[in-house]
């Protein structure tokens, strides 16, 4: 399946993985809308991309919001939904009941939201792909709650290919990759993390957004997968 004139939505698509999503569709011959809840980042986004992109300002967490901005679009062929989803990480005798709602507040509820108002407006041949995260099945320490989110959201994703086929769903589940997300955490810091991260990984490095990006259009250009999750993280998973 060609990518070449079709039209792709991104939400989550200002930065990140979702920026590179934008950026590889374009390449493919897609014409893409990037959404987030930023107008200043999605200005900033939107320049490099060119004159095949444009850009719409959606807050995921507002459901009512999700719905008109959806519609207002129009129709699609392909959407992609990839929303940070670390709002509450911590050793998990210190999270609180509000920290894990609010970690499927991002992570789950919104991704739920985004599909259900987005499926009157892809086409039949179209595709959902959604970001999840290693985390779903490798352990680790104070990502409980994120954890959770990604697993769900990752069970329920073979079942939506069933119910709505022959729309195909997948989704793909990077391990740690170096985006903005990550500059919240001081340099040193995040240069020690990634370091012990590249320490546990089969290929010995940690990931970068195009390479998610390449998961992402592969996902979405080939006709004949659907219910996947493609796991993206260097060998992470692996044992």
């Amino acid at each position: 399946m060609s990518l070449s004139e079709s039209r792709a939505v991104i939400v989550g698509g200002t930065s990140g993985i979702g920026l590179a999503a934008a950026k590889a569709f374009i390449e493919g011959g897609a014409n893409v809308v990037i959404a987030g809840r930023s107008a200043e980042k999605l200005e900033a986004a939107l320049g490099p991309l060119g004159p095949h992109a444009s850009g719409q300002i959606l807050d995921a967490g507002d459901d009512a919001q999700v719905e008109q901005a959806l519609g207002a679009l129009g129709g699609f062929d392909h959407l992609v939904v990839s929303l940070a989803g670390g709002a509450a990480l911590g050793p998990f005798r210190q999270l609180s009941d509000a920290a894990f709602k609010a970690s499927f507040d991002t992570k789950f509820w919104a991704y739920l939201s985004v599909i259900r108002h987005a499926i009157p407006h892809i086409s039949t041949h179209g595709s959902i792909t959604v970001v999840t995260g290693a985390s779903a099945k490798k352990a680790g320490i104070g990502v409980s709650t994120l954890a959770a989110a990604n697993g769900a959201m990752e069970t329920i994703v073979p079942h939506l290919a069933l119910e709505l086929a022959p729309i195909r769903v997948n989704a793909v589940s990077p391990g740690v990759v170096d985006t903005p997300a990550w500059e919240r955490i001081p340099p040193d810091k995040r240069g020690a993390m990634f370091d012990e991260v590249s320490a546990a990984t089969p290929l010995r490095r940690v990931g970068q957004s195009p390479e998610i990006a390449a998961a992402i259009v592969s996902l979405a250009g080939n006709g004949f997968i659907t219910g996947v999750i493609l796991r993206c993280d260097g060998g992470m998973g692996i044992g």
